[in-house]
């Protein structure tokens, strides 16, 4: 298959905050984001998801909350006497997490009430609105692995790279276990920080681990960019340097320094949108390096493509319902024709956003290395 970038860029573009259907009266149950800075009040949310904000702004002529990746669509909030702006959304939140900022007065600010995740190529504020399904992310009382930090030499880019590396609980207590490798890739805009943080893919893990629903593997997020790009401009990003960083100086770093099951079925590949371009790029490249292959709102393999290599032990495809559902499940069903054995999942009320991305990798998760 031929990916096109096109597509990928609308879908980068797509706003992580639409909005649910109205409701004709907006409760006011609302209480601190989650998300909020420690002590702060705002932004609040209520229990049907709408967003509240309350900015001091004393000499503002306009104070504009921009909701989504890419900061689409907005809340225009208004000014008190008091010189605080406050304001409600439209309509209800999609459930997850979104990326937002302030526009004040024409300039560009993050909300000093919330906390700051890299996204959309900058530090942006963050707001959590309550999900029906939280639990699976959430954090429990259940044995936890750990999340460390790693840096590794990098010839192919002349610089030394970091990467964020989980290990399932128990991991530490044995000196014989090898655990098998799942490399997850970030989204474009985003960095390795994106999946603990955002994503929170400690915590599902902690969680499938704990209620015995998935087999214990390693997690390795890594920054997917080696030519830096700008807004719009996806379509200059080059592959070859990347795939170099991570097929060559990636893998043999983490298999040098963590007990890894090194071969081919023992390692797979995910990514989320732009990471999902990666990952098709690359195991296609590297048919030989993985067996286990997830595009998560990330394209789709055809097995025309797939024909003629080494064939892969699962293909995940995934989206939101608000994406392109139809495509995904499609292409699933034209690959298990072939002989493949792929998987569609597709998010119920979600979009190109995190909440599509949590719930994917908790379906995708329980089928990695299980018949390993």
């Amino acid at each position: 298959m031929k990916y096109q970038i096109s597509a990928l860029v609308v879908m980068l573009v797509i706003s992580a905050g639409i909005c649910r259907a109205q409701s004709n009266t907006i409760l006011e149950d609302f209480t601190p984001a989650v998300t909020n800075q420690p002590g702060q009040a705002y932004p609040q949310v209520n229990s049907q998801g709408y967003a509240r904000f309350r900015i001091h702004a004393p000499q503002a002529d306009s104070v504009i909350v921009s909701l989504g990746l890419g900061g689409r669509g907005g809340t225009r909030l208004v000014g008190g006497e008091d010189g605080f702006w406050t304001g409600t959304t439209e309509g209800p939140m999609d459930e997850g997490f979104h990326y937002y900022h302030l526009t004040i007065n024409g300039a560009l600010f993050n909300d000093p009430g919330a906390l700051n995740y890299y996204g959309s190529t900058r530090w942006e504020s963050g707001i959590e609105i309550p999900a029906h399904d939280e639990e699976f992310y959430a954090l429990s009382d259940v044995p936890h692995g750990q999340l460390v930090q790693v840096y590794f030499p990098s010839k192919a880019t002349g610089t030394v790279r970091q990467a964020f590396v989980y290990t399932p609980p128990g991991y530490e207590k044995s000196a014989t276990t090898r655990y098998p490798v799942l490399y997850l890739q970030h989204g474009w805009g985003e960095n390795e920080t994106a999946w603990p943080k955002q994503g929170r893919v400690n915590l599902i893990m902690d969680n499938l681990l704990g209620g015995g629903k998935a087999q214990p593997f390693i997690i390795v997020m890594t920054y997917g960019m080696t030519n830096e790009i700008k807004w719009g401009h996806i379509g200059e990003f080059k592959i070859d340097t990347f795939q170099t960083v991570l097929t060559q100086e990636l893998i043999p770093y983490i298999d040098s320094h963590f007990r890894t099951v090194n071969n081919r079925l023992g390692r797979a590949m995910a990514g989320l949108s732009m990471g999902g371009m990666e990952t098709h790029m690359i195991t296609l490249a590297k048919p030989d390096l993985f067996s286990k292959f997830a595009l998560l709102s990330g394209g789709l393999y055809t097995p025309e493509e797939l024909s003629g290599k080494v064939k892969p032990d699962l293909i995940f495809l995934s989206c939101g319902s608000r994406e392109n559902p139809g495509r995904v499940k499609e292409a699933a069903t034209k690959l298990k024709a072939a002989g493949f054995n792929a998987v569609s999942y597709v998010s119920d009320n979600t979009g190109h956003e995190f909440q599509t991305w949590r719930r994917s990798f908790y379906h995708l998760a329980t089928l990695l290395f299980v018949n390993r």
